[in-house]
């Protein structure tokens, strides 16, 4: 019969095993036997032949014991750690942290693998698919398709790709759609995903690569999914590397013998595809693994039941309730509160409204007061100024009426006649609605108001309303698309009061005297409006006062003018002062407004 390529390969291995345990190891010496259990997950000839070496160098390297090996599966290993049938253990990581849980192992070296980087980066998985599969490429797409993988405890060949799995969210248990445990030789697994019988296969790091130079098979043919690079290790990765398998003591080893056993490990000489020892990894990695999984040493996180709970945790369960009664009679308490001081507030807000509702009725009622005294104070001139057109339309009426009765009445001079009537009663029209505009009640509202026209408007009423008015000048030196965003009736308000003003402390003087200058300018980021007159001006007691109510220079004023005006340019943002003329007599009262960019 003709052995197969992989029977050679073992049987040679196992002969090399037995022949290096007959030759090295010391039988006639005297010492006492050190029990080296090793974890052998490819079978006892796989496990001879890869730590017979080992067995060989401690027998020569620490004289005195004699060293053999005891090959397990896992629950023989367990067993045989807890009847302490072993002195030393060698398994793997996974393994390693937990019976370091349930028999206090403790690591004295990790294995240096020959195609490992580094003690600590050694062990990982690639996630393995046919290269055709064009819907699978990061690890996430596993979800709903079957997977090979060695067995639920296999740590390179399933719980390092797991975790993986855990990580982007998909949980290997549940959205998998089916996990397929082929059992060694990992080749299962590749020739499962090869003929399709499965989507992908979780095999350790390096397995491709190593066949591929062995010739069988063709790394073309294959993808790794979520491929990565970690310290420096030429393979396709598709999770982090994890530390080598280490050697460990039992609980009742000799530390003597321990610290020989180390010295010894970590002596071992290096070589080209030889194995080596370095001192023990941080196994941390590999607890956080099971912590996420939950299995091994963290079982008990996928276990807990209510009655768990309180008989682990009764003390803390019971101060957890007391705080929880606690938080909760304080939150009643708080809540009653809340709710007394927000009806407190609740009634002190609607007050507020109502007492703020009766200030702007206020307000309103003394602006509309102030035009009306505005109005009864020019009202002698504004009555002269509506007889002017009244009598001229009565003169033309009476001229059409004499020319009739004398026969000479001509069409042209008819319609001479009721074009002028047409014109002058046109004019008192206007004189009469502007002043009704003025005068009337109206809620405010704010808009980009363009205060030259308003300006405008201001000395149009002003001069319709007087016999002989003075000049008024308005003098714009606005720059940019600056402009106030205001109540034009109520700056309008203002400057009539403001002209006003001026002209009655200009009434009595020489005509050059009682012009009267409006400045409209730009002073970022605000408009500025001066109101100047060169009349007979404050002294600086007058000034002090002159913005408070009832406080007036005039014999019949009321003193609510300024006050008022004062009032207005406050509720916009701006300011109102008077200054004297730095230039001649007079004075200048100014007022500002925010500017307003009608470009943003």
């Amino acid at each position: 019969m003709r052995l197969s390529a992989d029977q050679r390969s073992w049987g040679l291995r196992f002969i090399f095993g037995l022949a290096s345990l007959l030759i090295l190891s010391p039988v006639g010496a005297t010492g006492r036997d050190v029990a080296i259990g090793v974890f052998a997950y490819q079978g006892e000839r796989a496990a001879i032949s890869d730590w017979s070496p080992v067995i060989a160098y401690l027998n020569d390297a620490v004289p005195g014991h004699r060293f053999r090996l005891d090959n397990y599966d896992v629950e023989g290993l367990r067993k045989a750690i807890a009847e302490q049938r072993v002195d030393l253990v060698i398994t793997n990581p996974g393994y390693y942290v937990t019976m370091e849980t349930e028999f206090g192992l403790s690591r004295i070296a990790t294995l240096v693998s020959p195609y490992a980087v580094t003690a600590t980066q050694a062990i990982g998985s690639a996630v393995i698919v046919r290269a055709s599969r064009q819907d699978l490429h990061e690890l996430s797409d596993l979800a709903g398709k079957r997977v090979a993988a060695v067995a639920p405890e296999a740590f390179g060949g399933y719980l390092a790709a797991a975790r993986e799995l855990l990580r982007l969210g998909i949980d290997p248990e549940s959205d998998i759609k089916e996990t397929v445990f082929v059992g060694l030789p990992m080749t299962k697994i590749i020739d499962a995903v090869k003929h399709g019988r499965v989507d992908a296969g979780i095999v350790r790091a390096c397995l491709l690569e190593q066949m591929a130079r062995q010739g069988q098979l063709k790394l073309e043919d294959f993808r790794v999914l979520s491929p990565r690079q970690e310290g420096g290790l030429a393979c396709a990765l598709s999770t982090p590397l994890y530390p080598d398998w280490p050697i460990a003591v039992t609980r009742q080893t000799d530390p003597a013998l321990a610290k020989a056993v180390a010295r010894a490990l970590l002596a071992m000489p290096e070589g080209e595809g030889k194995m080596s020892w370095s001192v023990p990894a941080d196994y941390q990695p590999v607890h956080d693994l099971y912590r996420d999984l939950r299995i091994g040493p963290y079982a008990y996180l996928r276990e807990i039941t209510p009655e768990g709970l309180v008989r682990r945790f009764w003390p803390w369960l019971l101060g957890a309730l007391a705080l929880l009664m606690a938080w909760i009679i304080h939150t009643v308490r708080v809540e009653h509160l809340v709710h007394r001081r927000t009806a407190e507030l609740r009634d002190s807000l609607h007050a507020r409204e109502l007492a703020e509702a009766r200030m702007r009725e206020s307000q309103e009622q003394m602006e509309h007061l102030s035009r009306l005294s505005v109005l009864g104070e020019l009202s002698g001139n504004l009555a002269h100024e509506i007889n002017q057109p009244l009598a001229t339309i009565g003169n033309y009426a009476r001229s059409v009426l004499l020319r009739q009765s004398g026969g000479n009445l001509t069409p042209a001079a008819l319609t001479e006649a009721c074009t002028e009537i047409v014109n002058e009663s046109e004019r008192a029209g206007g004189i009469v609605q502007r002043i009704r505009h003025f005068v009337r009640k109206r809620a405010a509202l704010r808009e980009p108001t363009d205060l030259v026209a308003i300006a405008e408007e201001a000395r149009r009423l002003i001069l319709g309303m007087l016999d002989r008015p003075p000049g008024i000048t308005i003098d714009n030196k606005l720059t940019g698309a600056c402009q106030a965003l205001a109540d034009g009736p109520q700056i309008q308000q203002v400057l009539l009061n403001l002209i006003k003003n001026a002209l009655d402390a200009s009434r009595d003087l020489p005509a050059e005297r009682r012009g009267i200058q409006i400045i409209i300018e730009t002073a970022e980021p605000r408009l500025l409006v001066h109101v100047i007159d060169r009349g007979i001006g404050l002294n600086a007691a007058q000034q002090t006062h002159l913005f408070e109510p009832f406080f007036t220079t005039k014999p019949d004023g009321l003193g609510l003018g300024l006050p008022i005006c004062k009032t207005i340019i406050e509720a916009h943002g701006g300011r109102l002062w008077a200054a004297p003329n730095a230039d001649g007599p007079g004075m200048r009262f100014s007022f500002s407004l925010p500017c307003h960019d009608q470009s943003a």
